[in-house]
């Protein structure tokens, strides 16, 4: 195997530990990268940095942004009494492409995985139920991937909120099981959403 610059297996090591991008793929992305210009490498760069020191978590439904509380969260014409749980940030913008659904967001930051030792203190669990206690919820959508964290996740948290007087939805099947909800298409998402049924 022929060995390229260190500098170029540095670069392709780094692009590796991005999630999805395997060695050929973090070559392309190498060798890309070193064809175009300077300026549009600095670029690349620049917007890296920007974004790690500007965005961070939305202090009440923990969606990244730059202006906390986000968008989203002080959208006036959004509906306050229907929350939408999903397990990451990515959940959020995949949602917000289908235009269908007009409530909040509430971002997990993960699943329950025992096995990965992730327990309800690892995610924004807790903070779902103050949230639901302070604010004035008529429904919470369990938007949690169909998978078996994600399906455990949701089960746990609906535990939580049968004492609580609130209507808890489930998104209906129209995703495909052991998918992720960010990798989904509009129509499907939209589909979810809309044939949610009680949990």
């Amino acid at each position: 195997m022929i060995k390229s610059s260190i500098s170029t297996e540095k670069l392709i090591e780094e692009l590796r530990k991005l999630p999805g991008v395997g060695r050929k793929t973090a070559q392309r992305l190498a060798f890309h990268l070193l064809k175009v210009s300077k300026e549009e490498a600095g670029e690349l760069s620049r917007a890296i940095q920007a974004a790690k020191e500007k965005v961070r978590l939305c202090s009440v439904c923990f969606g990244i942004t730059e202006k906390d509380p986000c968008h989203i969260c002080t959208d006036k014409t959004r509906d306050p009494g229907t929350i939408c749980v999903v397990e990451q940030a990515t959940d959020v913008f995949a949602f917000e492409r289908t235009a269908d659904f007009h409530g909040k967001y509430h971002v997990l930051g993960g699943s329950l995985s025992p096995l990965d030792g992730i327990g309800p203190e690892d995610i924004k669990v807790k903070e779902l139920i103050e949230r639901v206690n302070r604010e004035s919820i008529e429904e919470i959508i369990l938007a949690t991937n169909p998978n078996a964290e994600g399906e455990a996740t949701a089960l746990y948290i609906a535990r939580l909120l049968k004492p609580i007087s609130i209507k808890v939805t489930r998104i209906a099947r129209g995703l495909p099981v052991g998918s992720d909800i960010d990798l989904a298409d509009e129509v499907t998402l939209s589909r979810a959403l809309l044939g949610r049924s009680e949990y």
